[in-house]
Parts: structure tokens; sequence; C-alpha cells
């Protein structure tokens, strides 16, 4: 008898972790449609001094991007810190419900850098950045949305409500961050490596599978 009430608490425990499980993971893309996207629509930003192929490769459908910390800026006039960008053209915006999502892998001794950012905000120069630190993927310098997030692949999803001035991080179809946006009136996706305060000397981010949507 007492087995009988064991493997059902058993039972009963394991379906709840199992519903959990299924409710905690979501589809960030429902209600939204994706953007038709091709190559122009790519801006690749790198030290201003070196070739694209220096900086950057692309190869069975996979973007491969670094930078040293001693590199230049993307343009001799900048007075940014180094960066291998590609920022989304064609698609600003300054109104709606926006999405960017992709695969990313950063490679371990990668730190101190955005790996994805919304530019423009009024009360800062972005609304968000996707930032790692020392194996754990941060929004900004916190909270950690990823620890330990080194050598591997992981799914990302970014969605801006322009008119809620919200933005929400999704992580392997989990939500892991909410919070407000920055203002500003226009607004666009970028990923890549950004140089930030506390950087290693060397970076890098790879990217597959890059959509842009809009909610329907």
């Amino acid at each position: 008898m007492a087995f009988l009430v064991l493997f059902s608490l058993l039972c009963l425990s394991l379906g709840n972790l199992i519903s959990f499980q299924a409710t905690a993971q979501q589809d960030p893309t429902a209600g939204f449609t994706a953007v038709s996207l091709s190559q122009s629509n790519f801006e690749l930003q790198k030290p201003y001094d070196k070739s694209p192929s220096e900086r950057y490769s692309f190869n069975n459908g996979e973007h491969r991007l670094w930078v040293f910390a001693n590199d230049k800026p993307h343009s001799p006039s900048s007075t940014t810190k180094p960066r291998t960008e590609i920022r989304i053209r064609g698609y600003d915006y300054s109104s709606g419900v926006w999405q960017f999502e992709g695969q990313a892998y950063v490679p371990s001794g990668t730190s101190g850098t955005s790996i994805m950012q919304i530019f423009g905000g009024s009360s800062r120069a972005t609304t968000i950045m996707l930032r790692v630190y020392s194996g754990s993927l941060t929004v900004y310098r916190d909270p950690v949305v990823l620890p330990n997030m080194y050598n591997r692949w992981f799914k990302v999803n970014v969605i801006h409500d322009v008119g809620a001035s919200n933005v929400k991080v999704y992580i392997d179809g989990n939500l892991r961050y909410q919070g407000s946006g920055a203002g500003g009136d226009s607004h666009y996706f970028k990923f890549g490596v950004y140089t930030q305060d506390g950087a290693s000397n060397y970076m890098e981010s790879r990217w597959r599978g890059i959509r842009v949507l809009r909610r329907n």
C-alpha cells in the first residue's frame, strides 16, 4: 500500500514537472511575421583600417565576427570603442512591436563585449544591450539572463514594444528578462561584438538563423 502511494506521488510530481517545463518554454514568435532579409540588409561595421575578411566571415549560413580591444573604431571620425557588428538595414522602426531572433555562440575567453543591441534611445544610446561578462550573458551589466554560456549555441529572441516602452528577452524559448525601453524615435537591430569596459583582448560571436519579425 505504501509503495502504491509513493508511486502515485512520484508520477504526480513528474507530471507537474513536465507540465511546468511545457508552459515555461514558449514560442516568442507567435503572432509575428518575419520580414524578408537578404545580404543587402546586412551592413558590416568593422575597424576602418581592416578589410572585411580580417574581422568577418560568412560560411554555411553562419556569421562569425571578431575584434581586438586595441582595434580602430569603425570610422576615422568615431570616438567609440572597437566593434565588428552587423547593422540590419531596411527595417528601422519608430512604432509597433518588433522582434530580433538568432542563434548565438560565444567562445570561451570573450568578455566585456556587447553581442546584440537595439540601437536608439533618448535616455541612453541603446534600448537594450546583451553583453558577455566572464561566461554570463547579461542585460547591460545586470541581470544575468544566461549563465555558463560559453562554447554552445543558444537561441535569442528580443521583443521591443515601442508604444508600451517594453523589452523582453527570451533565451531558448524562456522569458529571462522584461524591462522598460529607453525612449527614442528611431531603432534598429545589431549583432556581433562591440567592445565594452573590462573587455578581453579578443572578442568573438557567431550567429545563424537571423530573423527580424513584426507583430501582425
